[in-house]
C-alpha cells in the first residue's frame, strides 16, 4: 500500500470513528469515499452520492456517471486517470439535496483528500460543490472557467461545471457541459506551459 492510499483509508477511518452525519449514515448502504487515480492532476468533486453509488460503494456509477464517463471520451481523458469523489460521502435519502450542516461535516475530510491527492485541477460538478471553492458565484454565470483559488496554503484552479445529473435532464445544459468538458485538456495544457516558465 502507497504512502497516500494509507491517508486516504486514514480519512475514511476517522470519518467512521467520529460519527460523521449520524443520520445520514443510519440511512445509507456505503460510505462512499472516492475512486480513481490517487496521482491524479484532475479531481471531480460531485455533491452526494445517488442509489447506485450507494449500492456500490462508488462514485457516479448511475445514469450521471455514465454520462460523465461519455464527456471523459469526449474529451479524450480516461476516467481511470482521473480521482472522482464528493463532498458529502453518504447517500441523502431519497435523492434530496445535502444540506448545508452535511457538507460542513464533510468539508474537512474533503479538503484531506485533496491535501493526500494534490491535484493541478479541481473540477466542481453542480453548485453544491463549486460554492466552497467559489463562494457567492453563480454556476450559469462561470461554468467552465478555470479560476486560481488560494486553498490550504496552496493555490489549485478550479473549474466549475454543471453536474452530469442535471445535463440529463435539461437538453440545453447537456450541450454547454460537453463545451466545457472538451476545454479541460486545454485547460492542462495552458496550465503546464504556465509551470514550464
Amino acid at each position: 500500500m502507497s504512502n497516500k492510499q494509507i491517508l486516504l483509508e486514514q480519512i475514511r477511518a476517522d470519518i467512521l470513528t467520529n460519527n460523521i452525519c449520524p443520520d445520514l449514515a443510519k440511512t445509507a448502504t456505503n460510505l462512499v469515499m472516492g475512486d480513481g487515480n490517487i496521482d491524479a492532476d484532475i479531481v471531480f468533486i460531485g455533491e452526494a452520492p445517488g442509489k447506485k453509488e450507494d449500492e456500490q460503494g462508488l462514485p457516479f456509477v448511475g445514469a450521471a456517471g455514465k454520462f460523465l464517463d461519455k464527456m471523459l471520451v469526449s474529451a479524450g481523458l480516461n476516467r481511470s486517470d482521473m480521482y472522482i469523489t464528493n463532498i458529502v460521502k453518504y447517500r441523502p435519502p431519497d435523492n434530496r439535496d445535502p444540506l448545508l450542516e452535511e457538507k460542513e461535516a464533510f468539508w474537512p475530510y474533503l479538503v484531506r483528500q485533496l491535501d493526500v491527492i494534490q491535484p493541478k485541477i479541481v473540477v466542481t460538478l453542480g453548485r453544491h460543490s463549486m460554492e466552497y471553492f467559489l463562494p457567492d458565484q453563480k454556476i450559469s454565470v462561470i461554468h467552465g472557467q478555470p479560476t486560481r483559488v488560494a486553498f490550504d496554503a496552496t493555490e489549485i484552479v478550479v473549474v466549475p461545471l454543471y453536474h452530469p445529473a442535471a445535463a440529463l435532464y435539461n437538453g440545453s445544459l447537456r450541450a454547454t457541459l460537453i463545451d466545457d468538458f472538451i476545454q479541460l485538456p486545454k485547460i492542462i495544457e495552458i496550465l503546464a506551459k504556465e509551470k514550464e516558465k
